[in-house]
């Protein structure tokens, strides 16, 4: 469980794998013309031209820069191929039958109305989707089993056109999912470098699942909601820090200085003991360098996957150090229970619901104009 949360808390893992119905291969071929680009306002590892025809999407690689990570050519299925296509993964949208691996996606299939176009999903224990746990039962969507082994056989039998997993850097490509010759989709989102950025990618996923009015859509209001707030922010009269995570093990995975919840604490006016640093993913640091580092922070939050409330003794009996640190001295620490909250079903693409929750615990000034927390609870005594 710990080794699965700690997936979803990097990252909430993402890629689409497509699987025509009448051809099990790759399908890559070669050609090009200019087309219109789409604007993207936020997002610097995507590119998505419009030709006549099909959509060329570019994934810049975030591991390896000036490279590519993947081409996609997105070719509408009551379209026949065109002839001369540029070098990439073709890809017949709208997806109809995709097998979903993360939470996170599943839930923005729901929020474009997409979601009757999912065929399967993968770690449903961990999705607090009420509407798939539903359609699993009623047999509209199969249950593929655990992400980091899927049941493959069951994949390829429902005739899945798509599998959202996750790219890794070094990560050794994709086992059997790769072997049943089905197309990878790779979807990096989870490392652009701000939270707004991350969740443009919605307007990718809107192209194939052919809603993308609706993404679109859904996008302008999370940015008019996400710069509302950031304003709001800055009347403040309150400057506080804060620190997030906490020990896995003999490791605390802190948010990167140049990751979008990084960016997020920036942007919700507060200080980030770790701003500086130039990491968009996760760092790996000891207990003794968080505490040098950030020892001091007002504010502590913490993701938490349990079905009883956090208090301050297990605190102290999970690492006695975690008494040194301000926010437990002072009881101001809050954390996210993700077996009952939709955290992780919601925050990569509605990043506004994240910022007002941070601006809640950084400005109590502001508090009151902002109302309750929708995903924090503080720790009890």
């Amino acid at each position: 469980m710990k080794k699965m949360m700690l997936v979803f808390n990097v990252c909430l893992l993402t890629v689409i794998v497509l699987l025509p119905v009448s051809c099990k291969q790759r399908m890559t071929v070669g050609g090009s013309d200019r087309g219109d680009t789409l604007e993207l306002k936020h997002s610097k590892l995507l590119t998505m031209v419009i030709h006549d025809g099909y959509t060329e999407v570019k994934i810049s690689n975030p591991w390896h820069k000036g490279s590519l990570l993947h081409t996609y050519i997105l070719v509408d299925k009551k379209r026949s191929l065109p002839a001369d296509l540029p070098n990439g993964t073709v890809v017949r949208t709208p997806l109809e039958k995709s097998v979903v691996f993360t939470t996170a996606h599943a839930s923005l299939l729901g929020m474009i109305g997409a979601r009757n176009q999912i065929g399967g999903v993968a770690d449903l224990k961990y999705m607090l989707l009420p509407d798939i746990k539903k359609m699993v039962v009623e047999g509209r969507v199969a249950d593929c089993g655990d992400a980091m082994s899927p049941n493959i056989e069951k994949i390829v039998d429902m005739g899945a056109d798509a599998v959202l997993l996750s790219p890794f850097d070094n990560s050794g490509g994709y086992g059997r999912v790769e072997e049943i010759g089905i197309p990878i989709i790779e979807c990096a989102d989870y490392m652009e470098l701000s939270a707004l950025a991350r969740a443009e990618w919605m307007k990718f996923y809107g192209m194939l699942y052919g809603r993308l009015h609706e993404a679109e859509s859904l996008y302008d209001e999370v940015c008019r909601e996400y710069v509302r707030l950031k304003v709001l922010a800055k009347e403040s009269d309150v400057s506080m820090s804060m620190i997030t995570e906490k020990m896995t093990g003999s490791v605390w995975y802190v948010a990167g200085g140049k990751s979008s919840v990084g960016q997020l604490i920036v942007d919700a006016n507060g200080k980030y003991a770790f701003s500086e640093d130039k990491n968009s993913g996760s760092i790996a640091m000891s207990f003794e360098k968080v505490l040098d580092k950030a020892g001091d922070a007002d504010v502590w939050v913490f993701n938490h996957y349990s079905y009883t409330p956090m208090s301050y003794s297990q605190l102290e009996k999970e690492h006695h150090g975690y008494k040194s640190f301000k926010a437990f001295k002072t009881h101001n620490i809050y954390y996210v229970n993700s077996s009952q909250v939709p955290y992780f079903e919601e925050v990569s693409f509605r990043p506004d619901y994240l910022l007002r929750d941070f601006i809640i615990l950084l400005h109590p000034d502001l508090a009151r104009r902002l109302g309750k927390l929708r995903y924090y609870r503080k720790v009890v005594e």
